[in-house]
């Protein structure tokens, strides 16, 4: 390449098979003549580096999403290699990296922008705490366990109060995550939407209902216990009490990811998630 590429390589080797997964894309991006600099997936700071035209993150999809948030503002693609388990977020692993990584590293690789959400919770006019979530936000009841209380508007028009667990406010992204495991529907990612899933709801009624994801969320808290948080991408972020309003919106920038030419989200959902797979069928039955 006339030109280098300039990588920022995002890993943390000493996490799992991390370590074998860097080595194959060093090599990889060695042979195409990149300009690598590396970084370590626990340093917050190496994010501020000098220019670079790529992310390279390897590691499961906490990693990938920790990652997201912190480079939000350098808005540049992200490549995920998948070191973890599921993955789900992760494009590639090693081998179909190298398949790509000259098409990509020359310009033509496929970007998508996916949601992220900008959350803040106030008491007052006093800000507790929030920031950015690339799958969710949730406000959780905790400790003593209790069901809470809070009341919702959408767009500034009241809604019902959501009494239970607590509730899930997720994007396209995160539909496959907690939300889904609490009866939420899978999102597609082009779609530009988010999904308000109660958390085991006192009312039957109370079903998950998706929203577009310009509109501006609030909740108020009325009724919570001693635990009652607010949690963003699993990160527990601020106690809430009673009182308390949480504000929900779509965040200016959106979280850039490089897809895979050869993957389809229809064939992740199926081999990765076993999305629709059938029962399995005991074969010494007479």
């Amino acid at each position: 390449m006339a030109n280098p590429v300039r990588i920022l390589l995002i890993a943390s080797p000493s996490r799992g098979r991390t370590a074998s997964v860097l080595d194959s894309v060093r090599a990889t991006l060695s042979t195409l003549g990149a300009h690598v600099d590396p970084c370590d997936a626990d340093d917050a700071e190496c994010v501020t580096r000098d220019v670079f035209d790529f992310a390279i993150v390897i590691g499961g999809d906490g990693t990938i999403i920790e990652q997201a948030r912190r480079l939000l503002a350098r808005a540049k693609p992200i490549i995920g290699i998948n070191a973890g388990r599921v993955g789900f977020l992760a494009e590639f692993d090693s081998e179909s990296f190298k398949t790509h990584a000259e098409f990509i590293l020359a310009g033509n690789a496929k970007v998508r922008t996916r949601n992220v959400l900008a959350v803040a919770a106030m008491r007052g006019v006093t800000r507790l705490g929030g920031g950015c979530a690339v799958n969710d936000c949730v406000i959780t009841a905790g400790e003593p366990f209790r069901m809470i209380e809070l009341n919702l508007t959408v767009d500034d028009e009241a809604g019902p109060a959501v009494v239970g667990d607590g509730v899930i406010i997720s994007t396209a992204t995160g539909s496959t995550a907690y939300s889904a495991s609490a009866g939420g529907s899978i999102v597609h990612p082009s779609l530009d939407a988010l999904s308000i899933v109660p958390i085991c709801a006192q009312s039957l009624a109370f079903r998950p209902v998706t929203i577009p994801a310009s509109a501006h969320v609030r909740f108020t808290v009325r009724r919570a216990n001693e635990g009652t948080a607010l949690v963003l991408d699993g990160v527990k972020t601020c106690l809430l009490h009673a009182g308390d309003t949480i504000t929900i919106e779509r965040n200016p920038q959106g979280a850039l990811f490089v897809t895979n030419p050869d993957n389809s989200y229809w064939r992740t959902l199926t081999e990765k998630l076993r999305w629709a797979a059938m029962p399995s069928y005991r074969t010494d039955t007479p």
